[in-house]
């Protein structure tokens, strides 16, 4: 099996622990093209953008897989499948994908199933389920230090220890890009307000001081 995996971020032995099937070739491409014999693309530095998705729907039919966790099926305007690629989350020992139909759904049961990999379909809404729940935390985390309440040493300290977290809500910001979180709660934000990000995170995501 050869998969095209569209990055500058990871290497073949990267993409090979977070896809760990066996027989499979990877190619690495620094930019959208045809490979002849490539049965996936995964673009993996995906970026919406009508040049982005009109390149990537060149190469349909073959299955396109790309890293939008903010941007729905919908509002992209392609039927591509969406993986939630943001950093620490390929690593995990479950992907999370959102199809477009059930037609390519029943493809990514194929491509798993060959990958040898576990994953959940949800919804197609921005952040899928992880990324929002991770992003609330993170925003709640700036809401408790904008407070006063305790340190950013302190806050991530605490969720590591208290909810067996890997890393806390501000290691985690870091990690993903504060710009990712913000673009993900501004999003959610338009239909609940509970998502509204913090004035500190906001200035933080614009690369204003904020210690």
């Amino acid at each position: 099996m050869t998969i095209a995996a569209i990055t500058k971020k990871y290497n073949e032995q990267q993409l090979a622990a977070f896809f760990p099937g066996a027989d499979i070739q990877w190619v690495l491409l620094r930019e959208v093209q045809a490979v002849p014999d490539v049965e996936v693309y995964f673009d993996l530095d995906f970026t919406p953008g009508n040049h982005r998705c009109e390149a990537l729907s060149r190469l349909q039919p073959v299955l396109i897989v790309v890293n939008a966790v903010v941007p729905t099926i919908k509002q992209l305007g392609y039927p591509f499948v969406r993986i939630n690629g943001w950093p620490g989350f390929l690593e995990r020992s479950v992907h999370e994908l959102v199809a477009p139909d059930e037609a390519t759904a029943q493809h990514i049961v194929a491509l798993y199933t060959r990958l040898g990999h576990d994953y959940r379909l949800v919804a197609d809404t921005p952040g899928m389920i992880t990324a929002r729940i991770l992003s609330a935390v993170i925003n709640e985390a700036w809401y408790t230090w904008e407070a006063e309440v305790s340190t950013k040493e302190e806050i991530d300290t605490a969720m590591r220890l208290g909810t067996n977290y890997p890393l806390g809500p501000f290691e985690w910001g870091e990690r993903i890009g504060l710009g990712q979180i913000t673009g993900l709660l501004r999003s959610l934000s338009q239909t609940n307000s509970a998502y509204i990000p913090a004035a500190a995170l906001e200035q933080a995501a614009e690369g204003l001081k904020c210690d």
